[in-house]
């Protein structure tokens, strides 16, 4: 019988024997690995002419008894694998098996190529044609990527920057070694860390490292299955993924307090159900549904939810999660003001809770005695402007949360406001030469749109007859040329809506050439 249909002959009798023994292995499959994971994982294999038909065999039964246990398919786990020789040959892709049933019967069938190890460029091949995401039948963006290299340690080739590159675009190394391999070799290309990525193993005694290899596996490729969102101190929303999708069945969900020296903290995901408290309330949602509201929770309590998915079609993991609500916060818990005018504050308050507040009451009263003033607002309204106050005076201001339950729950706080500054003041007039002014005056750029100039003679036989000018906000000063022997100059504030009151100055020019000026 030819060598090479002795080896898979092997290979079958091993698989069967796997396959049809009591315990089969799909009914015990290791708790935790069913629907765990969503990631690629790539099979480099050593099938050069230094590895022989049986130890081949050997390798090809133990990647059949590592891979069972776990679901495939898009929203699951993908495998592909790639035989290392003379040309090394990609055997399938990630897209190409999305069951058991399908690799298993794969892995029977694969043949070795023989020839050179030629490492180097399945390495490339890898990174290229399979790994690389958006590549036909390659990587998916987004999840983990895994290369798991099962050579005997002959003649590996020059593969430390190929594998080093590998690692720099995010795939994970691990690498098991049949034979005797430069070990210093084999640890640097392989992924931290390097005691749970590197295996040195008897080709007799593969099954032993299995378990070891599937957990390093499933520790870089484990999904988030389930997770809790928008908690409040009462409720939560619970999320997980569809993995009922186009089945029959439906998802079973309870939710109790953590029990006391329960495993898991707040925030944890797994697959335990002991931390469930005798008081649990149930759920049932339909195998189409993603997320259910927890409600009736406590303040401040640590809780646990379990989620299993019940199908006559397929086996799932019960999955479970902690989490933990919010402390209790009765309104208000926070009063802030803002936007502070002369004449009025805005004060805002929270958090709002409408489901237990009827209404707010704000008092507000300048101190040390002044009038007492009170609105009241709707349970939604979280803001309001407090107007009529006086300048520069401090307010003691109370918001007044009034509830349900009849409580009532205050909280004040002491806020100025702003004092009266005037838009403008001081004005100077200085004459320069016979017929010119210079203007000049303090004033607030604050809220101003600007300023506005006028100026008409005093002698005219025209009364009335004025020029203006209009100057932004941030002048102070210009210069007026070619005025009467006496005029008078005013400068006003121009607010948003209206012109303000200002000032004026007459300048009078003599032969002496003196100027002076005065406020009227």
């Amino acid at each position: 019988m030819p060598i090479e249909m002795e080896g898979k002959l092997l290979f079958t009798w091993m698989l069967l024997c796997s396959l049809l023994r009591p315990s089969a292995a799909q009914n015990t499959r290791p708790e935790g690995v069913l629907n765990c994971c969503e990631g690629d994982v790539l099979f480099l294999v050593d099938s050069s002419g230094s590895v022989s038909s049986y130890e081949h065999s050997r390798m090809l039964a133990f990647l059949s008894e590592l891979l069972l246990p776990f679901s495939l398919g898009e929203d699951q786990v993908r495998v592909g694998l790639l035989q290392v020789g003379t040309k090394p040959r990609l055997e399938f892709g990630f897209g190409k098996y999305h069951t058991q049933s399908g690799l298993q019967g794969a892995l029977t069938n694969i043949k070795p190529l023989r020839g050179d190890t030629n490492t180097v460029d399945a390495l490339k091949m890898a990174k290229e044609w399979v790994l690389r995401p958006g590549a036909a039948d390659g990587a998916r963006a987004g999840l983990p990527r895994v290369l798991v290299w099962l050579t005997d340690g002959v003649k590996p080739g020059d593969v430390i920057g190929p594998m080093a590159e590998l690692q720099e675009e995010g795939v994970a190394v691990l690498v098991v070694s049949t034979g005797h391999g430069n070990y210093q070799v084999l640890r640097r290309v392989v992924s931290p860390p390097v005691e749970d990525h590197l295996y040195f193993v008897d080709i007799d005694d593969m099954s032993i490292i299995t378990e070891d290899l599937r957990d390093a596996i499933i520790e870089i490729i484990r999904a988030e299955r389930i997770h809790v969102r928008d908690i409040s101190t009462n409720s939560a929303t619970l999320h997980w993924r569809p993995v009922l999708s186009g089945l029959s069945g439906h998802y079973e969900i309870l939710f109790s307090p953590l029990v006391t020296g329960g495993a898991g903290g707040a925030g944890g995901t797994g697959t335990s159900t002991s931390t469930l408290g005798t008081q649990y309330q149930k759920l049932r949602q339909s195998a189409s549904s993603s997320t259910a509201l927890l409600t009736g929770l406590k303040p401040d309590t640590t809780y646990t939810a379990t989620l299993t998915p019940e199908s006559n079609e397929q086996v799932f993991n019960t999955l479970s999660v902690t989490f933990t609500t919010k402390p209790e916060v009765i309104s208000p818990a926070v009063v802030t003001v803002s936007e502070l005018r002369q004449n009025s504050i805005q004060v805002s308050w929270g958090p709002l809770q409408p489901e237990t507040v009827t209404s707010y009451y704000i008092e507000y009263s300048a101190l040390p005695r002044g009038k007492l003033n009170a609105v009241t607002v709707s349970p939604t309204q979280n803001s309001t402007l407090l107007r009529g106050l006086q300048p520069d005076t401090t307010y003691l201001v109370t918001v007044s949360a009034r509830h349900a339950s009849g409580k009532e729950k205050a909280m004040s706080v002491k806020v100025c406001t702003q004092e009266v500054t005037p838009a403008l003041a001081d004005l100077q007039l200085t004459t320069v030469g016979s017929d010119s002014v210079q203007v000049d005056w303090k004033g607030s750029v604050a809220g101003l749109k600007g300023y506005w100039l006028t100026w008409e003679s005093l002698q005219s036989s025209v009364p009335g007859q004025r020029s203006s000018l209009y100057l932004p906000p941030d002048s102070l000063s210009t210069r007026l040329n070619h005025l009467p022997p006496s005029a008078r100059v005013c400068v006003s504030p121009i607010y948003r809506t209206a012109r303000g009151e200002g000032l004026c100055c007459t300048a009078q020019f003599h032969s002496d050439a003196l100027a002076y000026g005065y406020h009227s």
